[in-house]
């Protein structure tokens, strides 16, 4: 039996045994990959449970997450801890406990994510269901195998759910994803909706971030080598700077793009890259020592808190000295990376690979 015809029968025996009167939760970090995995999760549950509520611990403020939640009518509400006692169990997906303090405190019955394994035992109920698998670009692609498995046809809202997700983790196929998502996606598409993920894939801006365009615009800065950055200084949203990252990635000839802004005091900096370089170790190589910083091959996030800057330097000046000269550390000399979410990937949007 191959590693995933194991995984399948694991996951309808779990199914098969859910006690039908208790009440689950089912915990995100909201972002097009997790909010379809959410709902895909509910519908593999229904009637197998007396309840299953979606639940997440974040904001959502970019326009295309709060375009698919309306269009495609998805009742997800933002999570208060006070409200655990009000369920029997737990699952999370496209995440682990350790991704957020505020996972930490739970115990799940299933964790599904295609993030890099974490320690999950401390987290895990018993005869809870786990399936982390790194070799696939977006949750989704794993909750579709599974309606595959059940036999379980998605309809035209769920469809256009799981096809976004795999969309924007995989950067429609141009930043990750394989063979497994490939399918899914193909798969899914027969019954997808068109109309509507044209709808939503189209909701990228808020008219309020126009100016902060501008911004960027004006304080663009050649590093050399086809690389940039710009400073928007303070922001209500990392969300906005994430946006403005990916709209330079389209720019021909730009290979990397650094997009830095400061939220409660907070200094961001979202990487973008075309591939030519780890843009992930370069986020490490910069930020390191300040602050929390890596990210994947072609996308990185640091955060550190402005007192890190010294004395009588601008932000925006500290970022770019950074980026021109900072050099890259080789692997031995790395710790473990940190997880810090990247969201738009996954959002955030995630999780640091």
């Amino acid at each position: 039996m191959t590693a995933r015809a194991e995984l399948v029968a694991a996951f309808r025996q779990w199914r098969q045994a859910l006690d039908r009167d208790s009440r689950w939760c089912i915990l995100i970090n909201a972002d097009p990959d997790a909010l379809a995995s959410a709902v895909a999760l509910k519908r593999m549950m229904h009637n197998k449970v007396h309840g299953c509520d979606i639940m997440r611990i974040n904001e959502v403020t970019r326009p295309d997450n709060l375009a698919m939640i309306r269009y495609l009518r998805i009742p997800a509400r933002l999570w208060l801890p006070e409200k655990a006692a009000s369920y029997d169990n737990f699952a999370l997906v496209d995440s682990q406990p350790t991704h957020s303090p505020a996972f930490m405190e739970l115990k799940y019955g299933l964790i599904i994510d295609h993030h890099p394994p974490t320690d999950l035992a401390p987290f895990l109920e018993p005869n809870a269901f786990c399936d982390v698998r790194t070799g696939i670009g977006a949750t989704s692609s794993i909750m579709t195998q599974y309606l595959q498995a059940l036999r379980l046809r998605p309809g035209p809202l769920l469809a256009t759910a799981l096809l976004y997700g795999i969309r924007t983790d995989t950067g429609t196929f141009e930043r990750s994803g394989g063979e497994e998502d490939l399918r899914a996606y193909q798969w899914l598409s027969h019954h997808a909706d068109n109309n509507l993920l044209r709808r939503i894939s189209r909701s990228e801006y808020l008219r309020s971030w126009l100016p902060f365009f501008s911004r960027a615009f004006r304080s663009l800065v050649d590093c050399g080598a086809g690389g940039a950055y710009a400073s928007l200084n303070d922001i209500k949203t990392a969300d906005l700077i994430v946006s403005i990252a990916d709209f330079f990635t389209k720019v021909h000839g730009l290979k990397w793009i650094a997009v830095s802004g400061i939220l409660h005091r907070t200094v961001i900096v979202v990487f973008r890259g075309d591939g030519s370089r780890d843009i992930g170790r370069f986020a490490d190589a910069c930020f390191y020592d300040v602050g929390t910083a890596g990210g994947h091959r072609n996308m990185g996030r640091a955060e550190f808190p402005v007192s890190e800057i010294p004395e009588g330097i601008k932000p925006a000046e500290f970022v770019l000295r950074r980026l021109l000269t900072r050099k890259l550390r080789s692997k031995s000399q790395r710790n473990p990376p940190p997880v810090i979410p990247l969201p738009g990937d996954d959002e955030a949007d995630a999780k640091t690979d």
